[in-house]
């Protein structure tokens, strides 16, 4: 018993995070018909502070959030934490300790990091300074904290704004917050933000959002957490977080279009608890546009804390196109091309034998919306393409030629083989749309094999009829000149006519699904 009482309150007192989001309409969403704290999300180092008998006996940072850095040495050099307080009873106060914008301009031109480096911004100056060995050290950095939650103290306190209200008198300058009476509009909650975001500008603090929590402490500890954050809060990122690195290299990789895809590979960095070492780059305009040359140093960030992006390049200057890209396909060595459309430039190879391109080809082929046969992994179409066992489509479907190769495959065996013949057995009976999807034509995705199929009824003579006679696909939603011209530009590879007729032969197209009745009724036929 007495140790789940102590695992309880260790979980109580624990430093994690906040879910994250750039909606307000998230926001709003996630307070329901709750009572909810708006409060300035501080831009500096989470540190929890420790009392007893109106004592400091403990100063620790975050760190993993149960288990931090003790930094009590350092208390008396950060403004803002009272050595003493006239409050008996144990507290536990939890803050930020942060270096105001105005200090920071003026401490970055003297300091260096422990790389030997300018420091980025003041909250990696923060959390350098709290680790200071020396507290006189640490006073001159300016460092300021300011209390945002009450874990133990107060007790009987319903709401945490009524914990939060006692601090003042014990010496602490409060994170300011607002509380609400009532659940908020989407445009109240956006006033709210807007507030506190001037309040901030107002009075040299420097935030990166708003936080909000459930203003019931015990509605709030019902919530939970998870490893990384507790769900009884909701941080909104003004901006995505920007982290210097320096680029290593560019890397290319053939599409099945032909299209040689760039990927930036640099320093690795953390980024919301993840460490990324790429992004990717879509096009040669981005890296024409930001002059990106191995060894330079570029501020990155995850774009919606999901998509790393590398958003500015601090050593432009001696860019040159030929030196960025390749001369040749890094696969199959023919020569490279850069193809400008609506001033985006992109790189191609126009080997239709390149190895990694027709790879890609087979993977869209097997893929889910295409002609969804599971089991055939990137990896597997490799190793099977390269024993010369697939060289078109219609191979597949013979696989079982080859049946006792593949079983003495590595990673291999007869039931390894058995699910995989069953699924390509499955794939013979398709859809129209899944089949078109697998030819590959460009720009048919699922909206447009889905007009298709209503056009042409689901039937492949149809539609090889229209392409016979000329049909003009442009009349159909949503297809301009590019899409009609892609169609007939495809048709008039011989070898893609040899994969449409060959595979037709093998596989079965399903007839559309009847429209379901309705499965509610009115509640006054009943």
């Amino acid at each position: 018993m007495e140790q789940s009482k102590i695992a309880q309150q260790q979980e109580l007192n624990a430093l994690l995070s906040l879910d994250k989001t750039k909606s307000s309409a998230e926001l709003v969403s996630f307070m329901g018909s709750q009572l909810i704290m708006l409060m300035l999300k501080l831009d500096g180092l989470t540190v929890k502070l420790t009392y007893e008998g109106g004592v400091l006996v403990e100063a620790a940072t975050r760190g993993d959030g149960n288990e931090g850095e003790i930094i009590t040495h350092n208390a008396c050099g950060i403004m803002g934490i009272p050595t003493q307080i006239p409050y008996k009873s144990r507290l536990v106060v939890a803050g930020e300790a942060f270096i105001r914008p105005s200090d920071f301009e003026a401490l970055k031109a003297t300091l260096l990091d422990s790389t030997g480096k300018p420091y980025k911004n003041g909250r990696n100056l923060a959390a350098g300074s709290v680790r200071l060995l020396d507290a006189a050290d640490c006073r001159e950095r300016r460092v300021t904290f300011m209390p945002f939650n009450v874990l133990e103290g107060f007790p009987g306190k319903e709401r945490k704004s009524d914990k939060l209200y006692y601090l003042p008198a014990l010496g602490f300058n409060l994170c300011k917050f607002m509380v609400a009476n009532r659940p908020l509009k989407q445009k109240e909650i956006d006033d709210g933000i807007q507030l506190l975001r001037k309040y901030a500008e107002d009075n040299d603090i420097p935030i990166d959002g708003v936080v909000m929590t459930y203003h019931d402490i015990a509605y709030s500890k019902t919530c939970g957490c998870t490893g990384h954050h507790y769900k009884d809060g909701l941080a909104f990122k003004f901006e995505d977080d920007l982290f210097e690195t320096r680029l290593q290299y560019i890397e290319w990789t053939p599409s099945r279009t032909g299209e040689i895809a760039p990927v930036v590979v640099f320093e690795p960095v953390e980024i919301d608890g993840c460490t990324v070492s790429r992004a990717s780059l879509h096009n040669l305009s981005l890296i024409e546009g930001l002059e990106l040359m191995p060894g330079n140093r570029v501020l990155v960030s995850k774009r919606n804390m999901i998509i790393p992006y590398v958003e500015e390049n601090l050593d432009r200057g001696g860019f040159c196109m030929e030196q960025a890209i390749p001369n040749q396909c890094p696969c199959c060595g023919q020569p490279t091309r850069i193809h400008e459309n609506n001033d985006t430039k992109t790189l191609f190879c126009d080997n239709p034998a390149c190895e990694t391109r027709r790879l890609r080809k087979f993977v869209h082929f097997v893929s889910q919306k295409a002609m969804d046969i599971e089991g055939l992994s990137e990896a597997t179409l490799e190793r099977l393409i390269g024993r010369g066992w697939i060289h078109s489509p219609m191979d597949i479907y013979q696989l079982n030629e080859h049946q006792a190769d593949i079983v003495q495959m590595e990673g291999f065996g007869e039931k390894s083989w058995q699910r995989l013949w069953e699924a390509i057995q499955r794939s013979r009976e398709t859809t129209f749309e899944r089949y078109l999807i697998a030819m590959d034509i460009p720009m048919i995705g699922n909206t447009a094999s889905r007009t298709l199929a209503r056009q042409f009824h689901s039937s492949l003579e149809e539609f090889e009829e229209a392409v016979y006679s000329q049909y003009d696909f442009k009349q159909l939603p949503d297809f301009g000149e590019t899409l009609h011209q892609n169609i007939y530009q495809w048709f008039q590879e011989e070898q893609n006519w040899d994969i449409w007729l060959g595979l037709g032969e093998l596989v079965h197209i399903v007839p559309p699904a009847a429209p379901e009745t309705a499965a509610v009724k009115d509640n006054s036929s009943v």
